[in-house]
């Protein structure tokens, strides 16, 4: 049985590079972000458009233009997320079948917004990747186009870390650099080796 490991974390907090380091290691990862980018160059690209028209260009949804449309507007990303989730899910789905038939002791769900959409009902275990608040604030901030405004409504809905860290099972403080990080991951590795099944979180 293939155990789903959920890997989840708040904006700028290292989430991805986490990622990267459990696939480094040979653990299959499932990049929601990756399947979402997909998706709007493919099958989804015509479902956006006839929701938000003028979203779409050359056959991909602009992303840039998308996310001006919906931003602060919950009707519109609830409306967002109901062509969205369902084709995710479904990637998920066939990328977890394809993990248990080459046998794979462990694979990782890489999901931003695991905990707030209960997605860790669907998972073994979750780990949350954490920093400090200072360093998540400059890393976000330091990336193109990104504004004050805009990273206060993306942490609008997101839950707290402080929220999101009681519930996990395990914790990646990337503010210490990749190579702690990359030393915490393998320590879960080795905490979840042999397991299956289900496990409760830390108190």
């Amino acid at each position: 049985m293939t155990l789903r490991l959920g890997l989840t974390g708040s904006i700028g907090m290292g989430k991805s590079s986490t990622a990267g380091l459990f696939a480094g290691l040979g653990v299959p990862v499932h990049d929601a972000d990756a399947a979402v980018h997909a998706l709007y160059r493919g099958e989804a690209a015509p479902l956006v458009e006839a929701a938000f028209p003028g979203t779409v260009r050359d056959g991909a949804v602009d992303r840039r233009a998308l996310g001006a449309r919906v931003l602060g507007d919950e009707a519109a990303i609830r409306r967002l997320e109901a062509i969205v989730h369902p084709l995710v899910r479904a990637a998920e789905a066939a990328f977890l079948a394809r993990a248990a038939a080459a046998r794979a002791p462990l694979a990782v769900l890489d999901v931003p917004l695991l905990l707030e959409t209960g997605g860790e009902r669907r998972c073994d275990a979750v780990v949350v990747v954490t920093a400090d608040a200072a360093i998540q604030r400059a890393r976000v901030l330091a990336r193109p186009g990104m504004s004050e405004e805009a990273f206060a409504a993306i942490l609008g809905r997101q839950m707290p870390d402080a929220e999101k860290r009681k519930k996990a099972h395990f914790l990646v403080d990337t503010g210490r650099g990749l190579p702690a990080a990359l030393v915490q991951v393998r320590d879960i590795l080795r905490a979840l080796a042999g397991r299956s099944g289900r496990t409760a979180p830390n108190p």
